[in-house]
């Protein structure tokens, strides 16, 4: 199995870099910068260098031809403004979806954010806003396609502390804190399992293992509608 991960140098893509690694996968991570490609490797992953925000949907379906899934776990980052918001955490993820299409990679997974089907409250900061409201824009954009068969991860607060193999993972989980551990073997487990097609998920720590909690999606998960 091959997958491409978009922001291959992300701290989630990069522990899921290794995972799949380590079962003797292929994977490569897309990356804009040429000087992470060495830390890539050093995850078992090949670089791809190619600047999403700025590359064409034919230039990226040539990077997953091949390839039988894909990720999306980039993002703008911090510090990045409300523009970069949109280019990169809307963006770039419909122009991936698109190439994805184009390619025939019809898994294709998202690492979203929790609260982006709601209107941010008019306190909230605007460049945190308008992350929401862009991750929304493209959360939505991939459940409305047919040719993809997509699952939307959206984990809770983030943190380093080692991964439990534990977790809450539901529709709607409520807010709590993760492990990027955790995150990235559920996205392993999710690339394996068809029963995680076409839902939207939230993820929090919790005292599932992993492999019982995806196993149960098909009994206890429902789409989360636009």
């Amino acid at each position: 199995m091959r997958t491409v991960i978009a922001g291959g140098h992300g701290q989630i893509a990069l522990r899921l870099e290794r995972l799949l690694a380590e079962r003797g996968e292929e994977v490569a991570g897309i990356i804009r910068r040429p000087e992470h490609a060495d830390e890539l490797r050093s995850a078992g992953a090949e670089p791809i260098v190619c600047d999403l925000e700025s590359a064409s949907v034919e230039e990226v379906a040539r990077h997953l031809e091949g390839a039988d899934a894909a990720v999306f776990a980039a993002g703008a980052g911090p510090g990045s403004g409300v523009a970069r918001k949109d280019t990169v955490d809307r963006g770039a993820a419909v122009l991936f979806a698109d190439a994805a299409e184009r390619a025939g990679v019809r898994r294709f997974l998202v690492v979203s954010a929790m609260g982006a089907d709601s209107e941010p409250p008019a306190d909230m900061d605007p460049v945190f806003a308008a992350y929401l409201r862009a991750k929304g824009a493209a959360d939505a954009d991939v459940r409305r396609r047919i040719d993809l068969d997509w699952t939307i991860l959206r984990p809770g607060r983030l943190t380093n502390e080692p991964g439990t193999g534990r977790v809450r993972l539901e529709p709607r989980t409520g807010r709590g804190d993760v492990t990027r551990d955790d995150v990235a073997a559920v996205l392993v487990a999710l690339l394996d399992d068809p029963r995680a097609v076409r839902l939207t998920l939230e993820l929090i720590g919790g005292d599932t293992p992993i492999d019982q909690a995806v196993a149960t999606l098909g009994v206890q998960a429902t789409e989360v509608p636009d």
